[in-house]
């Protein structure tokens, strides 16, 4: 049995390093990991309550909540926006922490990665995305960390998915997320 792990990135351009690194993950997951790369966060509307109810909910949100419901983990890829989490990626965990104390990402494994340009990888918008996945109700992997500086220069010319040093560590990520999510560790 595989433990199906849901990423999510923050970043909608075609060319962003933190989606490369998302699909360096799905490249290089170790057997028994299956990693669900989650397209179309750009089409779903910004959290509203009063659309937020039984017949209304948007066609994306819906679907979001489905196929997070069906995740036994998530991995978050977040860039840095101005020192904190992509509005796309805080949208995203708002709608998954409906209805309150039963979203989609309670109680399941979350582990925060990423890339930047700057010096710290974007650890700043990492911890707002952690902070938020906590609130939201997951069980947040704190010390399950990746954060790879100076990206544009990086991977300028190679992807991540090739960069021996960066899947070595994306491994070990999938492997902690894998482990807290198996069966075993419930």
């Amino acid at each position: 049995m595989s433990v199906r792990i849901l990423a999510l990135v923050g970043s909608l351009r075609s060319g962003s390093h933190n989606r490369q690194l998302a699909e360096a993950a799905v490249k290089h997951a170790p057997e028994g990991v299956e990693i669900v790369l989650h397209e179309g966060l750009g089409d779903l509307p910004f959290y509203n309550e009063d659309v937020d109810v039984e017949g209304s909910v948007p066609a994306e949100a819906a679907r979001l909540r489905e196929v997070a419901g069906g995740a036994d983990a998530f991995l978050l890829f977040s860039p840095e926006y101005n020192g904190t989490i992509p509005a796309v990626l805080k949208n995203a965990i708002d709608w998954l922490s409906r209805p309150y104390g039963a979203g989609a990402l309670s109680g399941k494994p979350v582990a925060v990665v990423g890339t930047a340009f700057g010096q710290y990888g974007g650890v700043w918008a990492q911890d707002e995305a952690r902070k938020a996945a906590g609130i939201a109700g997951a069980t947040v992997l704190e010390d399950v960390k990746l954060s790879i500086p100076n990206s544009v220069v990086r991977f300028a010319e190679a992807h991540p998915a090739d960069d021996a040093e960066v899947t070595g560590q994306l491994v070990e990520v999938l492997g902690r997320v894998s482990a807290a999510a198996a069966p075993s560790a419930a």
